[in-house]
């Protein structure tokens, strides 16, 4: 599909290494257009939101959630699995970058680690706040202590727990090693001591030199290495949350490569997304082209197979195994029941609508690239809505059966994250160069 001997021009027009720099570092010398003041208030007045919805959860409690007694987990742990998934695209665009040599990625993977940090910061979150007393959270790290308790090994939320913790300390590692030579940069264009002295801080002495480039490159290619499995292991790890329970729809051994899939696919969506506002914002179509966002576009369809394919299986499974709750989840509640608007709402927007990417007229339409990229991700949320408030709401006991929605409180601590990841991004973009201006210059004369 997308081959190492591409040969398009990851450049267009004819440009010096001093026109790339000086374009691409020109958002952070320049003053913020109107679109970033407006994008930082709508951005804080989500955060104002949701620090009264985290005030509320903090203060009175998780009562203040729509939660029930068989409801125990609701648009909390939904939500952490939907960032989680987005917050993989980052780590996997350096890791395809690095170890397939795909130099399209170049343009791409600085933005997409960014979205990756701040996504699984947003994550993180909510199962803190699911504790009900996160301020007891050291309870979860095993150490000796006066009370002699450890923690249970056995437990997938345990796992959770080192997994996010490492896939983000790796992801924020990722993603600032990989700046250093752009934060050079940055310093020695910075007009100003408190620049020169903050850029030249954080880029650690960086000098261009030849034992400087190759030491950074043995380094990136070490760092994606380690990366690699992570990428792997954490969401898989949150699918075993699911599949060692018992529940009809969560009992099944496909969860952890049906989330890894839908974990890139909808993290995809969102780079697509993201690459389009900056794209647009920043007047940047030379380096970020059309061809990029055919080859997004295309990772998309190809995923979009494996998800349909994933949901047919589930089905499939569910019918030949002749276990009636299995079947009752499946046939009666998500295909037919009261959870059927949700699910036909999940497979026509992941399994049915991004296989217009099919034509290359859709590819090649920045309308129509936007919209699917936001469809992509409205359907992911609708799936991981179904695979727990379905399960959840109607199990083996029909005494027990109960209808679920969310609360002012569950609603605003989601839009709160989406306040620091547009906050988060928008800092970032304002004070750091969204493409890695080293990488496309060492790219640009293979681009052709």
């Amino acid at each position: 599909m997308i081959a190492s001997s591409i040969r398009w021009p990851l450049v267009q027009g004819e440009k010096s290494y001093s026109d790339i720099s000086k374009e691409l570092t020109a958002p952070n010398e320049t003053k913020p257009a109107l679109w970033w003041y407006i994008g930082m208030s709508l951005g804080t007045i989500m955060l104002a939101f949701g620090g009264w919805a985290f005030y509320q959860s903090l203060t009175i409690g998780l009562g203040t959630w729509g939660l029930t007694n068989s409801v125990g987990w609701g648009w909390d742990i939904i939500n952490f699995v939907w960032w989680i998934g987005i917050g993989h695209a980052g780590t996997a665009f350096t890791i395809f970058f690095l170890v397939f040599r795909q130099k399209w990625a170049a343009s791409i993977n600085r933005a997409a680690e960014a979205m990756t940090v701040f996504a699984v910061m947003c994550a993180a979150l909510f199962p803190l706040l699911h504790m009900g007393r996160p301020w007891l959270a050291f309870f979860i790290m095993p150490y000796p202590n006066t009370r002699l308790l450890w923690v249970n090994f056995n437990s997938p939320l345990l796992w959770d727990v080192f997994a996010i913790s490492t896939y983000l300390l790796m992801s924020i590692t990722l993603w600032y090693f990989g700046m250093i030579p752009d934060l050079a940069t940055m310093r020695d264009r910075a007009t100003n001591k408190i620049s020169k002295a903050i850029y030249g801080f954080f880029s650690m002495g960086w000098d261009g030199s030849m034992i400087s480039y190759n030491r950074y490159e043995n380094l990136t290619r070490l760092l994606g290495g380690l990366a690699a499995p992570l990428v792997i292991s954490v969401h898989t790890i949150v699918a075993l949350d699911f599949s060692i329970s018992i529940l009809p729809g969560w009992h099944a051994t496909i969860l952890p490569p049906y989330f890894f899939v839908g974990a890139i696919f909808s993290g995809f969506a969102m780079v697509l997304t993201i690459m389009i506002l900056m794209r647009s914002a920043f007047k940047i179509k030379d380096f970020i082209t059309d061809k990029h966002l055919d080859s997004i576009a295309n990772v998309l369809k190809f995923g979009s197979l494996v998800i349909g394919l994933a949901y047919a299986i589930e089905i499939f499974i569910a019918w030949y195994s002749g276990v009636e709750y299995e079947i009752y989840t499946f046939f009666r509640a998500r295909i037919s029941g009261s959870f059927s608007t949700a699910f036909w709402i999940m497979v026509i927007c992941n399994a049915i609508i991004p296989q217009v990417f099919w034509f290359k007229k859709a590819r090649r339409n920045i309308w129509t690239l936007f919209a699917v990229s936001i469809i992509i991700n409205i359907g992911m949320w609708y799936e991981r809505f179904i695979i727990l408030i379905s399960s959840l709401a109607e199990d083996f006991l029909p005494s027990s059966w109960t209808h679920y929605s969310p609360t002012l409180v569950d609603i605003g601590v989601f839009v709160g994250t989406f306040g620091i990841f547009i906050c988060g991004m928008l800092l970032f973009i304002r004070f750091i160069p969204i493409i890695a201006i080293n990488e496309i210059k060492a790219y640009k004369k293979h681009g052709n």
